[in-house]
């Protein structure tokens, strides 16, 4: 097989086009801006930031990989309910885990570690796909929309933290005369690039549909 034949077959597969889904064309934030809260909050550190996006991931893979196993044996009446359990199983996973490793991280991040159950990526997924398709895809479109969203975290936290404390992962990389912009540690400032990210995403969406 010819390599730009095999490389449009291996495109065109399903697998792959639920996976790559997340990462753009559903993209949870620039799309469906979904997961707004967490954001706003803890992408003034980029440590933080890696932290929420992998742990949303680890989340949000469970959680759809599970609720695709027990798709058959869930009433539809409380599939909701049955998505909060799933998914705060894992949650608790995450929480434990940053407690027992990382200290310090769990410590800044305060209470939204915890919140994760409440981030609407994670009940979008299950409910929008995970509960209609098997358990490897449903795990591969949570896998795309986590590392979407996770690389998004990153983008906010890489401009915040150099501007707003003067440093990158803890490390000082601006110049002594810098004067450190407060507005960027905190939601406003948060909020106004977020806005921005999603003008410049959505504006290259639509050459790109063009």
């Amino acid at each position: 097989m010819p390599k730009k034949q095999f490389k449009r077959s291996f495109k065109q597969t399903k697998w792959f086009k639920v996976f790559t889904a997340g990462l753009w064309q559903d993209h949870p934030t620039f799309c469906m801006v979904l997961g707004i809260c967490s954001m706003l909050a803890i992408t003034n550190r980029m440590d933080n930031a890696i932290a929420m996006g992998l742990g949303v991931t680890f989340c949000t893979v469970c959680g759809s990989l599970f609720v695709s196993l027990l798709r058959d044996v869930i009433p539809s009446r409380v599939r909701m309910l049955a998505y909060m359990i799933i998914i705060a199983t894992f949650v608790i996973c995450v929480d434990r885990f940053l407690k027992a490793y990382f200290p310090p991280i769990s410590e800044s991040m305060g209470p939204y570690v915890g919140l994760i159950i409440t981030n609407c990526i994670l009940m979008g997924r299950a409910e929008a796909f995970a509960i209609k398709n098997g358990p490897v895809l449903s795990a591969l479109d949570g896998l795309g929309c986590g590392l979407g969203y996770t690389f998004m975290l990153m983008l906010m936290a890489i401009v915040r933290e150099p501007i707003g404390f003067g440093t990158l992962l803890g490390h000082r990389i601006m110049p002594g005369i810098w004067t450190n912009w407060v507005v960027m540690t905190i939601a406003p400032g948060a909020f106004f690039l977020l806005g921005t990210y999603l003008w410049i995403f959505r504006s290259i969406a639509k050459k790109t549909e063009s």
